[in-house]
């Protein structure tokens, strides 16, 4: 019988990533969901209801995604995993598994943002900063999902002290934040 304790085997509530640069990231996309969330607000004001929609959007995944930075949740997801393929006598055949999970997650994400850019195309193009920022999280996300050692070293590449996965958060969280800041100028200047 399985039980919440035997699936998440060995991973336990606790801060995914303690040091100062887990920390800036997480406390970014917090910046970046305030942001968003007060623009996305003006915007509901202004009667712009499929813009405020887009940027609550926004808000919802920069929270979720700055959580998810410190309660590390893909690794109680993986840890589930682990546990199911041991019960279930296939784990010895993951990769399989692995593989198929990330290349069905990543063709999902990129999936969706084709869609968005072109089922919202004016939105896409208005926001232009914010969707390659999305973008490059969407890219970020798939390649941390993907868990492959080789490919976990290439984000974890160290150039002179920066790591290339602080690259590709941090410039898809500043990239959506510096659109709804932009935006916010924009629209407070036509006011006045």
């Amino acid at each position: 019988m399985w039980s919440i304790e035997y699936l998440t085997g060995r991973w336990s509530p606790g801060i995914g990533d303690p040091h100062f640069m887990g920390w800036f990231t997480a406390v970014s996309y917090l910046v970046c969901a305030v942001v968003a969330a007060f623009f996305a607000t003006c915007l509901n004001q202004m009667e712009e209801r499929r813009g405020g929609r887009f940027w609550l959007a926004i808000t919802a995944l920069m929270l979720f995604l700055g959580v998810n930075k410190q309660l590390d949740l893909q690794s109680l997801f993986a840890e589930a995993g682990r546990q199911i393929s041991l019960a279930q006598g296939w784990y010895h055949q993951r990769r399989v598994v692995q593989v198929s999970f990330s290349a069905a997650f990543t063709t999902a994400l990129i999936g969706a943002f084709l869609w968005f850019a072109k089922r919202h195309r004016d939105l896409y193009k208005r926001y232009s900063l914010a969707s390659f920022g999305l973008l490059f999280l969407i890219g970020f996300v798939a390649i941390r999902a993907a868990a492959f050692h080789h490919v976990d070293e290439i984000i974890q590449y160290d150039l002179h002290g920066i790591k290339m996965n602080w690259v590709l958060e941090l410039a898809g969280i500043y990239m959506i934040m510096l659109e709804a800041v932009r935006e916010l100028f924009a629209s407070a200047i036509r006011k006045g």
